[in-house]
Order: C-alpha cells, then sequence, then structure tokens
C-alpha cells in the first residue's frame, strides 16, 4: 500500500484506528482498522539513514542494517510506527537515547485525510513547530504515521552483559558511556559495548562478571521516576539506573496530572483532531 492509498483509508469522517502487531496494546476494539504501509523504500549507509512505512517490522529494518554494520535505536518488537506512536525506549536508552531522537522525518495521515510531512530527511534542514517529537508518544491520537525516515548509528562490534553486586549508582559514574545499567536492589547488570579489548579491560577495573544476558524484567507496570529517586525504590523492580525507567511488579502509582497539562493535551487533541476519529477514547496522559 502506498501513502496514498493509505490516506484514502483513514478517510475524514468516520471513527478509525490504527495497529501493527498489537505488541504494544493493539487497536481500539469496536473500531474502524486500518494498517499502515510497510517496507523498506530505501538505505543510504553513507548518511546514516533510512526510509521505511511505519507498518515495517522494527526486526525486518534490523536485519536489513545488519550488513551495513548499523541499527536503529528503536525497541526490537513490534513495528516502527508502533514504536514511536507508544513512545518508550527499550533498556539501551542510557546509551542509544530515546526513541523520538531517531526520527528525523515522518509523514503522516491527519484526521481531515491530508498528508503531511513533519520533519526532514538531515537535521540541519528543519525549522519551525517540532511535528516529529509531537508524533512520537502520542499513540495514534493526533495522526496516522504513514512513512518515516530514520537516524541510524553505528552498529557495536562487540557486546556483552555483566552481573555485580557493587554498589549500582558506584558502579555507573565510573564506567564511560555504559549502554545499560540496571538495579533489583541487590544485583547490577551493566552492558557494555564497542571494542572487546576495552570492553574487557573496563570490567576487569570494575570486577563485573559476565552473564548470558539482562534479568527478566517485571510486567506489573513500567513507572516513571527521577534517577534520584530509584535508590529509595522497594519490592519488586529492576530500574534503568541514569534513566528513572522502573519496571515494577506492582502497577505504576496514579499520577496527579494538573488541570494545566490536561488543558494544553486537550488544546492540542482539538487542534489536530476536532472531531477525535483517531484512535478514539485512547487518553495519552492516562496510556503513559
Amino acid at each position: 500500500m502506498d501513502l496514498n492509498a493509505f490516506a484514502e483509508s483513514v478517510g475524514a469522517t468516520d471513527p478509525v484506528t490504527i495497529a501493527g502487531t498489537g505488541s504494544r496494546g493493539g487497536a481500539v476494539p469496536g473500531i474502524r482498522r486500518v494498517d499502515a504501509p510497510s517496507g523498506i523504500e530505501w538505505l543510504r549507509a553513507d548518511e546514516m539513514t533510512v526510509g521505511c512505512g511505519a507498518g515495517t517490522l522494527v526486526a525486518e529494518l534490523d536485519q536489513a542494517l545488519v550488513e551495513h554494520g548499523q541499527c536503529v535505536a528503536i525497541p526490537p518488537t513490534g513495528t516502527i510506527g508502533g514504536a514511536l506512536a507508544v513512545g518508550r525506549s527499550g533498556m539501551r536508552r542510557l546509551g542509544y537515547g530515546p526513541v523520538r531522537d531517531t526520527l528525523l522525518q515522518a509523514r503522516y495521515v491527519s484526521a481531515a485525510g491530508d498528508i503531511v510531512k513533519a520533519g526532514g530527511p538531515t537535521v540541519k534542514n528543519v525549522s519551525g513547530f517540532d511535528l516529529c517529537r509531537l508524533l512520537v508518544g502520542s499513540y495514534g491520537t493526533l495522526g496516522f504515521i504513514g512513512d518515516v525516515i530514520l537516524r541510524t548509528r553505528p552498529r557495536s562490534r562487540f557486546e556483552q552483559w555483566f552481573a555485580t553486586n557493587a554498589d549500582p549508582f558506584e558502579t555507573f559514574t565510573r564506567l564511560y558511556r555504559p549502554t545499560s545499567v540496571l538495579w533489583d536492589g541487590k544485583t547490577t547488570w551493566v552492558l557494555l559495548e564497542g571494542d572487546p579489548r576495552d570492553v574487557d579491560r573496563a570490567a576487569a577495573a570494575l570486577h563485573l562478571n559476565p552473564v548470558a544476558g539482562p534479568p527478566e524484567l517485571p510486567t506489573g507496570g513500567r513507572w516513571s521516576v527521577p534517577p534520584s529517586a530509584v535508590a529509595s525504590l522497594t519490592g519488586t523492580f529492576v530500574a534503568e539506573v541514569g534513566v528513572g525507567v522502573v519496571h515494577h511488579a506492582e502497577p505504576a502509582p496514579t499520577r496527579e496530572v494538573g488541570p494545566a497539562v490536561r488543558d494544553l493535551n486537550g488544546r492540542i487533541k482539538h487542534n489536530f483532531d476536532p472531531t477525535g476519529r483517531l484512535n478514539p477514547g485512547v487518553d495519552v496522559l492516562d496510556a503513559r
């Protein structure tokens, strides 16, 4: 499906929902569903950019980038569009940065059924309001992403997970650009990438022990806390040190969202989708 056909399927009148593989929540039940275009359109390894449909599987894109020694800083499950719409980074955010920084350009279908371009193929030629960052994490309530241009990054020559019983915060400060530091209140896990010799030296200096991989993450709730608050966590959890994301066995505490924030979100939603036809019923503030 090309972008024009996708826009026609979205239309401009009735309520409509979009979903990829359903790995991040899926479509709104009982609402007419559309699917975004899929497939890799082009890959410019020398410019470290790639263009693809939003319905493209992250795994498919990752496989195509392997031969060029590159990757994208997007969690490995589901579709590209789903990952961007939800906006949740994976456990490598400490080293790779947030998902939103991966998106250079998006062409999306508005509530009026129009194709709108946000951003540009390079950082330097973008001016004005940053619609790309607004789309990331909007859960498809402002527009349905059709295709994107993503920033790629070098794929590490070597990576290894390690574990230690040392203090996670001291370990974090002593490491040079770790990709991930996780802590469950007792054990600290560290992901290091780079030249194997550099990784070995860093691990030896801190007496880190190689392990097969990261711990299993609790699935009760995904909390967001100030990085400084990680030290006071209790219960069953795995925290991303330096980031403030906590995978907890308990649901996330109810957040107090002030009226000013809700009013601002409501006005943005109304400006982009006056009749509330895109993913109706989805509250971005509650979804987060």
